[in-house]
């Protein structure tokens, strides 16, 4: 399965293409909620959120006093930029 472009944006990718995005990142999906994702930096943890106009992400425990980040992506924005943000961290 070929994902589109990276410059497309994200509310033009079939969920599959989504999931094999977010496995091609290294994330594992929950087995219970398959709406959400989990993955690992190297000095982070996230919780990815598939809702239904834009894409949550929880960064856990953040270096910042251990506190929770949470930021949100809408599906508008392209593959390559939304990649971007959530991929280099809190």
């Amino acid at each position: 399965m070929s994902l589109p472009s990276s410059d497309t944006p994200l509310y033009n990718h079939p969920l599959p293409n989504i999931e094999q995005w977010l496995r091609n990142q290294g994330c594992q999906q929950d087995p219970e909620q398959l709406h959400c994702w989990y993955v690992q930096g190297t000095d982070w943890q996230a919780e990815l959120s598939l809702d239904v106009d834009q894409l949550t992400v929880r960064y856990f425990p953040a270096a910042q006093a251990g506190q929770e980040i949470q930021r949100s992506f809408k599906y508008s924005l392209s593959r390559k930029d939304i990649e971007q943000a959530i991929f280099a961290g809190p």
